[in-house]
């Protein structure tokens, strides 16, 4: 957990941003109206189940929707260095190959399978350096340092295939390439997927020290709130396509006021608990193609009443800092303080 940062520029504003896909049965509507602001330095962790549009939301970020989906509105706002702005929707794809990389970038989730298995190391840091006008000495030295910097052998894993490798390995590669231009933006997608728990720790431990080191952005994926607890500054849950709940991260995880994000914190397993029956949240997301009237989360819901079914809750603020769209917010504050009490 690092303190929070809402003082600084902010560096990427999504605003009503929504995305769908074209299916046979119709329309799926993967995000609808999401919003946020990512701050200079500031970690924020998108977390929700498979599904839930996480994915979705920073593909559409970075314009690498398969064909059948498209951005149907919101604004993509984002802040260069000189403080010049410009809306990533109005970029050419010219304009946008030379923003991908250089200004944001991204380390998808499946670190084989992001790296070419017939292309050494130095060959796919070669490629994306003149893709940008940036000489092989110079891609060599950062590469080089970065390598350091992420706690490899630097010469051994630059002349090195993907297979020689370990899972871990791998993706502290991918995190050193993603900042060999040194972009403002870097887009994490479930960074700590499919490897050990001590690996998890050292990954997250070393991208602290870089973004502390070169004060970038991040944008973080992750189903696991605890790897989420320890990297982000803001949490934004998502559900069914929304943003449903943002906050600090101590103000989500201890006093969350969204019932889904209560659900997710009491299925989190727990020291505590010994071995008791692990809680799980009933039922399944809706169908997206048809959602339903109201909350989307309110047939899963414990909390749900009447109002619930009718009209979908505002996104509103409990204080400052802190969005809710939930009737029952207080309940599900009391809730939490009782578990941890």
């Amino acid at each position: 957990m690092t303190l929070n940062t809402p003082q600084k520029p902010v560096v990427l504003s999504i605003q009503d941003l929504s995305i769908s896909y074209l299916a046979e049965r119709g329309r799926v509507r993967a995000v609808t109206k999401a919003s946020f602001d990512l701050h200079q330095g500031e970690t924020v962790a998108l977390i929700g189940e498979s599904g839930c549009g996480k994915s979705t939301l920073v593909l559409g970020l970075m314009r690498q929707l398969p064909k059948n989906a498209s951005i149907d509105s919101g604004s993509l706002l984002y802040t260069r260095r000189d403080g010049s702005r410009l809306n990533i929707r109005d970029l050419s794809k010219a304009e946008m190959r030379r923003f991908l990389w250089s200004e944001c970038s991204m380390v998808f989730q499946g670190a084989l399978n992001a790296l070419n298995p017939v292309i050494r190391i130095s060959g796919m840091i070669y490629d994306t350096a003149e893709a940008h006008g940036l000489g092989r000495r110079e891609a060599k030295e950062r590469a080089l340092n970065l390598f350091s910097k992420v706690r490899l052998d630097p010469n051994r894993v630059f002349n090195a295939y993907p297979h020689e490798l370990s899972g871990g390995m791998r993706q502290r590669v991918l995190l050193a390439m993603s900042l060999l231009l040194q972009p403002q933006v870097v887009i994490m997608d479930e960074p700590t997927t499919a490897v050990d728990i001590l690996t998890q720790r050292s990954i997250i431990e070393v991208l602290k020290r870089l973004r502390d080191e070169f004060h970038f952005s991040i944008i973080f994926i992750s189903h696991d709130l605890a790897v989420a607890a320890e990297i982000a500054d803001t949490i934004a849950t998502m559900y069914a396509g929304e943003i449903v709940e943002k906050g600090p991260v101590d103000e989500v995880f201890y006093r969350p006021r969204h019932a889904y994000t209560l659900g997710l914190l009491e299925a989190a397993p727990r020291l505590s608990a010994g071995a008791e029956t692990l809680e799980s949240i009933p039922g399944s997301p809706p169908d997206l193609i048809e959602p339903p009237a109201g909350c989307k989360f309110h047939a899963r819901c414990r909390f749900m009443t009447d109002p619930c079914t009718i009209t979908a809750p505002p996104l509103e603020y409990t204080d400052e800092n802190h969005t809710v769209a939930c009737y029952h917010r207080d309940q599900v504050l009391a809730t939490r303080r009782k578990v941890l009490s």
